[in-house]
């Protein structure tokens, strides 16, 4: 358990602000808070569990902004939801299975690999498209959601990406409703791997409680303004300050 003076609970809350709000517009909010807290002083595997359950009421925040584009797609959410839960507790499993060392070694090849996901974004979008022919059964999407569920629950960044590119091949709507679908399986990977964190892993509540609270509020304004905020320009700061990172840690790893 951590002791915050005044400076750092502001940093803390700022940052879970800010990873609030950007999952709820372009994903890739774990791109700042997990590196804050590694460099708070947390272990890495303490930073990710703390991570992902500090964010979870950012992800609720921004479901329920957006629950009105969830109308219409209950047969959906009721096939996607036990994948999802299911994949985010196998996550978890895997991270608390696998210790401390192997997630270093993994850490700055999982932030690259969500880097490159954010940033090519759009192309692999076009590519899904342009891959999308005929009429495909939906029930072909419980197996790539729960694989990322999967991935969601062992580390998470850049989970949304992920998500909204296996939904946009296998279920054909509008982008705006599912990226609503994606908000509400992201919210349910992030919970399901929580509970488990919860009672079998190595949380700090003190900077859990000043980082969920503010990525609640984070959450909740980035899902209302969501259609209003350059996506692209905030997407490509992310992905910056994620290149820098991972070659702190990949830095780290060699030295």
């Amino acid at each position: 358990m951590q002791s915050l003076d005044v400076g750092s609970i502001t940093l803390i809350a700022g940052t879970g602000l800010a990873a609030g709000l950007v999952n709820a517009i372009a994903g890739g909010g774990s791109l700042i808070s997990f590196p804050a807290l590694v460099a708070a002083g947390l272990p890495a595997v303490t930073a990710n569990i703390t991570n992902t359950v500090a964010l979870c009421p950012g992800y609720f925040g921004g479901a329920f902004a957006q629950h009105r584009d969830l109308e219409g797609q209950r047969s959906r959410v009721m096939m996607l939801l036990p994948t999802s839960l299911i994949g985010g507790v196998v996550g978890a499993l895997l991270l608390l299975w696998t210790g401390e060392k192997a997630f270093d070694i993994l850490v700055p090849f999982l932030l690259l690999f969500a880097v490159a996901l954010l940033a090519f974004q759009n192309q692999l979008h076009a590519l899904m498209m342009a891959r999308k022919h005929g009429a495909h059964s939906e029930t072909w999407s419980i197996v790539p959601v729960g694989i990322a569920a999967i991935y969601g629950g062992y580390f998470g960044a850049a989970l949304g990406v992920i998500l909204l590119a296996v939904l946009v091949v296998v279920i054909d709507d509008s982008l705006i409703r599912l990226n609503a679908l994606k908000q509400l399986i992201s919210l349910a990977v992030n919970v399901s791997a929580a509970v488990v964190f919860l009672f079998l892993g190595r949380i700090d509540w003190t900077i859990t409680l000043v980082m969920a609270i503010a990525a609640l509020v984070g959450g909740a304004i980035g899902g209302a303004i969501a259609s209003r905020v350059p996506a692209k320009l905030l997407r490509w700061i992310v992905i910056v300050a994620g290149l820098g990172m991972s070659a702190v840690y990949f830095v780290r790893l060699f030295n």
